[in-house]
């Protein structure tokens, strides 16, 4: 995973070498997204909180017991388990957990102990004399690992076990570099103090977020964003329902409206989040931030689309609205097929009552923008299985094509053979069956996303079509 090389094993370097410049920079924005637990709450709150439980249970004891002829119970079915909101059962339970969680809370580093670990590091490694890196030995990971317990307390201790120095790739002298040991200790606290933080809103505690606790956790941390921290505060219920609904989109893929904690934390979406802390705008050019869904410059470009086709304000879209996305190069045909895919129908039953709401618009506008995730693909697929068969046949392709064909010539393209497409893309797909393409087929051939655009996009296929003279445009700035 990490490498490095060494010729020597010096303890007492003449100079230190500071970790590039970059690396120095992600080290310092994930370290401010490392909290203390802070937010849990004081002691002195949480012992008056269980005084006054503790007094509650007194007080409907002595109420029961005053009863003529009653025996408490004390043993519940399983479907009496869950408390009702406000019983002392449901309090109890809320005050376990809060427990629990600070308890985790306080075994964490803070920003301060991460800083001492890693003067700890520099301190006690080697200087590689081929690369210039700051290495250590595992006698050196032993002795900074007693330096590093004496100094910020034991529980840095777990970060130097000889499991986790054996994560690391090693020289030829058996030494690993501290930056990616450092780095690695930092994203653990970082991903375990996000758990911690998103238990918290974990209302029913079943490990879980539904969307109003997703969007409260985005909402805690836009203070700590540094591209979010001048966000209009008008904007920010907005931007938290689309920065969520990307969650949704990726960890959510049965749609049963709630997202698995331990999915959202090891998802790409959390990663993409967390790019937000850069603090110079020189950092970040104009394309990473329209690039990245949870830049306030993207969100802005959401609700200026959406209210663009939204003609009638009438809070959701159309399908003659629809039909003016990305200047309505999307074929008819694939328009009627999201609609009647993934739009509900309205309350009237009737097929010009169904519109598009701003959730299925976000779902829209994400499965287009990341056509060659398996959630993107999945999502397109069933727009293209027009028989609903979970597969596609030469027929599908020829009406899927057939509406792209019209608007290529409508362009002032050249003529071009609907059957010649067909076959170019059963030979990109190469399907383990050759009469039908499955989804299965789509993911496999790594080119699904380009299969789908020729076949929903006339803009998409002619990308395709002149993907080679693209390619050359794009060289030729290096070159120069």
């Amino acid at each position: 995973m990490y490498s490095g090389s060494s010729d020597g094993e010096a303890h007492d370097p003449p100079q230190r070498k500071i970790p590039p410049a970059s690396s120095m920079l992600w080290v310092r924005n994930l370290r401010r997204f490392i909290g203390s637990g802070a937010g849990l709450g004081s002691e002195a709150l949480m012992e008056l909180e269980t005084k006054r439980i503790l007094l509650d249970i007194f007080k409907e004891k002595q109420k029961k017991s005053a009863e003529a002829g009653t025996i408490p119970s004390f043993y519940k079915k399983a479907c009496e388990i869950k408390p009702e909101e406000g019983s002392i059962s449901h309090r109890v339970q809320r005050l376990a957990k809060y427990r629990f969680l600070k308890k985790q809370s306080d075994l964490l580093l803070n920003a301060d102990d991460l800083d001492a670990m890693w003067v700890c590091l520099r301190e006690n490694c080697v200087i590689d004399d081929a690369t210039g890196a700051e290495k250590m030995n595992y006698e050196d990971f032993c002795h900074i690992a007693s330096v590093c317990t004496e100094q910020i307390g034991p529980k840095c201790r777990r970060f130097f076990s000889p499991s986790n120095f054996m994560k690391f790739e090693k020289d030829e002298q058996g030494r690993i570099a501290i930056l990616p040991f450092y780095l690695y200790v930092m994203r653990t606290v970082s991903l375990t103090q996000a758990r911690i933080d998103m238990s918290e809103l974990d209302e029913d505690s079943d490990g879980f977020l539904q969307p109003h606790e997703m969007e409260a956790y985005i909402r805690g941390l836009i203070p700590n964003l540094a591209q979010l921290r001048d966000m209009p505060e008008a904007f920010v219920q907005m931007y938290c329902r689309i920065a969520a609904h990307k969650f949704f989109f990726f960890c959510d893929p049965h749609r049963r409206g709630k997202a698995c904690i331990k999915k959202v934390l090891l998802s790409n979406c959390l990663q993409e989040l967390m790019e937000l802390h850069q603090e110079s705008e020189e950092e970040v050019t104009d394309t990473e931030q329209a690039e990245n869904w949870f830049s306030l410059t993207s969100a802005q470009r959401i609700c200026d689309m959406f209210l663009a086709l939204d003609k009638d304000a009438s809070g959701s879209l159309s399908k003659q609205e629809l039909r003016e996305y990305a200047d309505g190069t999307l074929t008819e045909i694939f328009i009627e097929r999201v609609f009647d895919e993934h739009v509900r129908r309205g309350k009237g039953g009737s097929g010009n009552a169904r519109e598009m709401s701003f959730e299925s618009f976000l779902d829209f506008v994400l499965a287009l923008e990341n056509k060659d995730t398996p959630e993107g693909l999945t999502y397109l697929f069933r727009c293209l299985d027009l028989q609903g068969r979970g597969y596609l046949t030469t027929a599908d392709i020829h009406s899927l094509f057939r509406d792209v064909h019209h608007k290529w010539i409508e362009g002032g393209n050249y003529e071009l053979c609907i059957e010649d497409v067909r076959d170019e893309v059963w030979d990109m797909v190469k399907p383990a069956d050759p009469l039908k393409i499955t989804l299965a087929d789509l993911l496999a051939c790594k080119q699904g996303g380009t299969v789908a655009s020729m076949l929903i996009d006339v803009r998409g296929f002619w990308a395709h079509d002149n993907r080679e003279n693209l390619l050359q445009e794009e060289e030729e700035p290096e070159e120069e």
